[in-house]
């Protein structure tokens, strides 16, 4: 089963080649491929690789997590794969938290914000009658009474 490693604070220019090839003093079956902006082209300042050895996987994490790679300290950690349930929204972060940002399993009490209040309001139209009540005083306005 293929391992993927996320290889991060990688620099805006680098050669891609250049890594691949201190990868590959590690062991054989590593695959990087650097995360490019669409705009630049260039670098967003990480990748991916994919590493065919459980072992090779972990040699990998062990020498380049902190080394540096052109001006660099690299960050080589185990990627964590979306599930596919998550879609492309965005709901899940690297660092662990869900879409509500408390992390999954925490203790962290939930904080009850108040959705109403029994004060009187400030008299704020409903909202699904703002249109009309907006036509409403427009027509008010436009109207001239001699008194």
């Amino acid at each position: 089963m293929s391992v993927r490693l996320y290889i991060g604070n990688l620099p805006q220019t680098f050669e891609s080649k250049e890594l691949e090839t201190q990868l590959a003093s590690v062991g054989d079956g590593i695959r990087f491929k650097a995360v490019l902006d669409r705009e630049t082209g260039g670098c967003r300042g990480f990748g991916f690789a994919n590493v065919n050895d459980e072992k090779i996987a972990n040699a990998v994490i062990e020498q380049f997590n902190g080394r540096e790679f052109n001006g660099n300290n690299l960050r080589v950690e185990r990627s964590e794969r979306r599930n596919a349930n998550e879609g492309s929204g965005g709901g899940s972060r690297r660092n662990g938290t869900n879409s509500s940002g408390n992390a999954p399993g925490s203790a962290r009490k939930s904080a009850n914000k108040v959705v109403h209040s029994d004060a009187p309001a400030e008299e704020a139209p409903d909202p699904r009658w703002a249109g009309e009540l907006s036509k409403l005083k427009d027509l008010l306005a436009n109207q001239k009474t001699t008194v």
